[in-house]
């Protein structure tokens, strides 16, 4: 695993982490699943994130393979982890820049944290190449992650005092050519609810 160079964040990116079998069984259970993304804190802005996501069972084999490899990778207690989620974006679609973790003292992290607590890393999978575009860009620490098969990237959200880290905001930005395909695991302060 590599980590990325950066004073104002805490990133680790593995390439070919999943093989291409693999991410194409995960590519076929989000075709099944998907639904339109939402975002917890409605900003406004209905172009804001426009990809579609879905929940990931983890009774399926394909699932529980992975949560077995990023619990093996990571060394986080599984108990605190969320469900894992698929993305897909289409020609077109983005999630502008935001950031994972719930902003302390505001409803959405009265309702999201009030059990498990915050957002403390975020594991991003890649499962497919994109014609075009795609990429995910950290501004902060200007850092633009092109997509490749099996590529995870790794991010921690919080300080170690655990405030929330604003140099994690990232874009997903827009796929200008095919499509692509995403799985999002993120873990919390506590076991999850």
């Amino acid at each position: 695993m590599q980590r990325v160079a950066s004073q104002q964040l805490e990133m680790f990116i593995k390439r070919d982490f999943l093989d291409e079998a693999h991410c194409e069984a995960l590519i076929a259970l989000i075709e099944k699943q998907r639904r339109p993304s939402a975002i917890s804190n409605y900003n406004g802005d209905d172009a804001f994130r426009t990809s579609e996501t879905c929940d990931l069972d983890q009774a399926d084999e394909a699932v529980a393979r992975l949560e077995a490899m990023l619990e093996q990778m990571s060394a986080i207690d599984p108990r605190h982890g969320e469900p894992l989620q698929g993305q897909r974006y289409e020609t077109g679609q983005e999630f502008k820049g935001h950031t994972d973790y719930f902003e302390p003292f505001s409803a959405e992290y009265e309702e999201f944290c009030a059990v498990a607590g915050q957002r403390t890393w975020t594991f991003m999978i890649y499962l497919n190449a994109v014609e075009a575009g795609g990429a995910t860009r950290f501004k902060a620490i200007d850092k633009t992650i092109r997509p490749q098969p099996g590529k995870l990237v790794a991010w921690n959200n919080v300080y170690d005092d655990g405030r929330p880290n604003p140099a994690t905001i990232h874009h997903a930005m827009k796929v200008r050519k095919g499509r692509k395909y995403v799985i999002t695991k993120w873990y919390r302060a506590r076991p999850w609810g």
